[in-house]
């Protein structure tokens, strides 16, 4: 049987990824000043800014040269509707060895309740993969005995039962202390805008953790089919557990999967949205994710992703670019120091119409595959 506990060098970079989430938080307590370069959300009495460098946005906007508006108020739900057709196929589902479709012996429709002992196969490789009890396993080694990989730290970190278990209960609250998340709900509603071309249609929750976000979009009604993924089976065991106790969750068309951000188990052009909270500094290459993205979505479709940006005050720390270069190698992890790095990172993927949303270091960003 395949070992999956860390290795001695591995365990020293996951204690050592906890401790940088201890300093940000205390930066964040100590000197909220640099924290918050822009007021909270919640102090905004007019919308917060949004930069657009590209081409004009499908959002109403009041535009100001490169800088625009968007009201971030949560008390108009109904105001959000579907405007025009999307893909509403869930055979979206690939190889991750050879990217093409799956043939499933499942009964019609795929929920979280059809997976369990569900069998999937490559028409074109052979290889099977099994559903189990919480999810479908769609990584490259899924069902590799002998043979396995450890991630970086940044990613094997969430892996830990104990931090998938604290994910919702505790760990993400703190966002909002040393980086500037708004919360869940005003996250939400900003992103329901960000998507509003794309409503009706599937979409990834990418890196969803313990499915905080996914199980938002389900309960919304305003697709037609989500995919909570992530790598950490603890993390998906957690949504999965989420979900049991809620009462009537919308278990239809609902489904979790297990994979590798930079091999995505989906049919190129087969995908209409793709959101990725709090987890694109986790990334062990952001440009090969996005790049990954990129491919599965169909001409159209919409990335939406939350991370932090280190600029404004942190940018007179001597010899940060040093520091980011270090952390990488030890932790895994990518800090990103300006808006137009991300910027670059969605064009170099062929994304465009490039957005951002800023409050503190964090930052919310779109992008659209171009039709």
């Amino acid at each position: 049987m395949l070992d999956h506990s860390p290795s001695v060098p591995h365990r020293q970079r996951l204690l050592f990824l906890v401790a940088i989430t201890a300093v940000m938080a205390a930066i964040g307590a100590v000197v909220p000043g640099m924290c918050m370069l822009t007021p909270t959300l919640s102090l905004f009495k007019h919308p917060t800014r949004l930069f657009s460098r590209a081409a004009k946005s499908p959002l109403r906007l009041r535009a100001f040269s490169s800088t625009a508006f968007i009201d971030t108020k949560t008390n108009q739900p109904d105001s959000i509707v579907v405007e025009k057709e999307v893909s509403k196929s869930i055979n979206s589902l690939a190889c991750p060895v050879c990217y093409d479709s799956l043939t499933w012996n499942a009964v019609p429709g795929l929920s979280v309740d059809t997976i369990s002992g569900s069998t999937f196969q490559c028409s074109t490789c052979q290889k099977t993969y099994v559903g189990n009890q919480t999810h479908l396993d769609l990584t490259a080694t899924g069902g590799a005995q002998s043979y396995g990989e450890l991630m970086p730290a940044s990613t094997e970190l969430f892996r830990v039962p104990l931090i998938s278990f604290l994910y919702e209960r505790g760990w993400r609250q703190t966002f909002s202390v040393w980086g500037g998340f708004p919360g869940p709900e005003k996250e939400f509603e900003l992103i329901k805008g960000f998507l509003k071309p794309v409503l009706g249609g599937n979409i990834i929750d990418a890196s969803c953790a313990s499915g905080l976000f996914s199980r938002l979009f389900a309960k919304s009604g305003l697709f037609s089919f989500v995919v909570a993924l992530d790598y950490s089976e603890n993390m998906l065991q957690q949504c999965y557990e989420f979900i049991q106790q809620e009462e009537n969750f919308p278990k239809e068309n609902f489904i979790l999967v297990r994979a590798d951000i930079s091999r995505l188990p989906f049919v190129s052009s087969s995908v209409d949205a793709v959101h990725a909270g709090a987890a694109l500094h986790c990334w062990p290459s952001p440009l090969a994710a996005v790049a990954e993205i990129s491919r599965v979505l169909r001409p159209g479709g919409v990335f939406v992703a939350t991370t932090y940006i280190l600029d404004g005050g942190f940018s007179v720390i001597p010899f940060l670019s040093t520091v980011r270069q270090n952390v990488r190698q030890v932790s895994g992890s990518y800090i990103f120091l300006s808006e137009r790095e991300l910027e670059d990172l969605c064009r170099a993927c062929g994304l465009v119409e490039f957005k951002c949303i800023r409050n503190g270091l964090f930052v919310m960003i779109s992008a659209t595959k171009p039709s």
